[in-house]
């Protein structure tokens, strides 16, 4: 199969451990991708990021492995990745230094290559750090691109420039797998979501062999390890953030510590519904249905009761194959994602409709936002609150001055529903508005 087909997935060293890392620490994590599903799961690359070698090359003019901290050397490191059924990636620089002072690859493209290949290396994350200003960033990418072909060794390559001089419309035509197109993600909720909403006009540039690399996970490093800054997110913000991840077909690179990881970050990292639509076969890059802003309280302004922050109501939906689509829906007041109600009610995939996130429909499923509230009401199994999971129904009536069942909503678990309807809304059932128009609840069958 040609390199990245569909998006890469794998871990990298860089989020949590920066400079401490060590073969033991890799030899580690090998073990840990091969028994405990990750695997399996589709993460098959192993990637050292900056901080392996020494600060300068050995006298032929190689870059040469820290032998403190790699005693056995690179070879030996790789092979062990290898035995695991896993591949190995590691890191070098576009400029004369990489990011942490160690020596880049400028000038050094075909050598560096070479010597990567001789190891057994899979991978090469290529950065942008201490890039001469009379350098042509193009020209270096597409010389290392050459580098890397020439060893005759296939090398999956992972550009880094942080999305300068408008990446997707070259890094494709130079020979990159992948590339990034923002500056560091950092394990806060504002970073991951301003790294999202600055690419989502650039994802339709993202494809089969060359994807959008949107920066490694941040997800269940909770405050912890080298990108850890700013207030820790929740499991919501976490959960979102792997779903936008998975959403938009970019590659999934974790970064927490998997020794440590909580369970619930590995369930989520290894969802399979979540998964399958991030390695969709046509790798198409989500369609932005809505983008603006939504209506906020303010009540520390008497003047200006209510706010509307930017870029804080989101409706993406992504097409897959098999006529088959997901779709998200996220609002700033929750500051999580929500079921589109377009497509059905009932998740053919099985994934929980707690988790607020995605799910996938075929074209069997029912469509809410297309069927009156009464037709759904009598092909629905009728039950009671207290039964209701998320992914049922709750109907309303009288709503709008409309007789019957005038309204149908996403059940989402703890008196919480997505209405169907224009606009879509996230709501209580139990507000004030809702409640004393609430008629009860309902369950379709597959």
């Amino acid at each position: 199969m040609p390199l990245a087909q569909l998006p890469p997935m794998g871990w990298n060293s860089w989020n949590t451990f920066g400079w401490q890392i060590n073969e033991q620490l890799i030899f580690e994590m090998a073990d840990l991708m091969a028994s405990q599903g990750y695997r399996e799961a589709g993460y098959e690359y192993l990637v050292i990021d900056d901080c392996w070698s020494l600060r300068e090359r050995g006298k032929d003019g190689r870059i040469v492995p820290d032998p403190e901290k790699f005693p056995h050397g690179m070879k030996a490191v790789a092979d062990y990745v290898h035995s695991k059924g896993l591949k190995f990636g590691m890191y070098s620089c576009a400029g004369v230094r990489t990011c942490a002072g160690y020596p880049g690859s400028y000038d050094h493209e075909f050598v560096d290559a070479q010597t990567f290949a001789d190891w057994g290396v899979d991978f090469l994350k290529y950065d942008f750090c201490n890039f001469p200003q009379s350098g042509n960033c193009k020209a270096r990418y597409l010389t290392m691109s050459m580098a890397l072909k020439a060893t005759g060794r296939e090398i999956l390559f992972s550009a880094c420039n942080w999305g300068m001089e408008e990446p997707g419309e070259w890094m494709r035509a130079i020979g990159a797998h992948m590339y990034r197109s923002t500056g560091d993600i950092m394990d806060n909720f504002v970073s991951f979501t301003d790294i999202v909403k600055s690419q989502l006009n650039k994802l339709c540039m993202s494809g089969n062999h060359c994807f959008n690399d949107m920066d490694m996970l941040t997800v269940g490093m909770e405050g912890k390890g080298n990108v850890g800054l700013g207030k820790v997110c929740s499991y919501e913000e976490y959960r979102l953030q792997f779903v936008l991840w998975c959403l938009c077909g970019v590659p999934l690179m974790m970064g927490a510590d998997l020794r440590t990881l909580a369970p619930e970050y590995r369930a989520l990292m290894l969802n399979p519904a979540l998964l399958r639509i991030n390695q969709d076969a046509e790798c198409r890059p989500p369609y932005i249905v809505r983008r603006d802003s939504v209506c906020i309280p303010n009540p520390d302004d008497a003047q200006a009761p209510w706010a509307h922050p930017a870029d804080t109501a989101f409706v993406l939906l992504r097409h897959l194959t098999d006529s088959e689509f997901a779709a998200i829906y996220k609002e700033a007041q929750k500051y999580v994602g929500t079921p589109y109600v377009w497509g059905g009610s009932t998740p053919e995939t099985g994934f929980d409709c707690s988790g607020y996130v995605c799910w996938v429909y075929n074209q069997n499923g029912y469509d809410v936002g297309r069927t009156t509230a009464n037709g759904l009401w009598q092909k629905s199994q009728h039950i009671s609150e207290a039964e209701a999971k998320p992914g049922d129904l709750v109907f309303f009536e009288g709503t709008y001055d409309t007789p019957g069942k005038s309204h149908v909503g996403i059940y989402l678990g703890n008196g919480m529903m997505v209405s169907a309807g224009d606009p879509i809304k996230y709501a209580n059932i139990h507000s004030s508005y809702w409640e004393k128009h609430l008629a009860g609840f309902g369950r379709l069958s597959k």
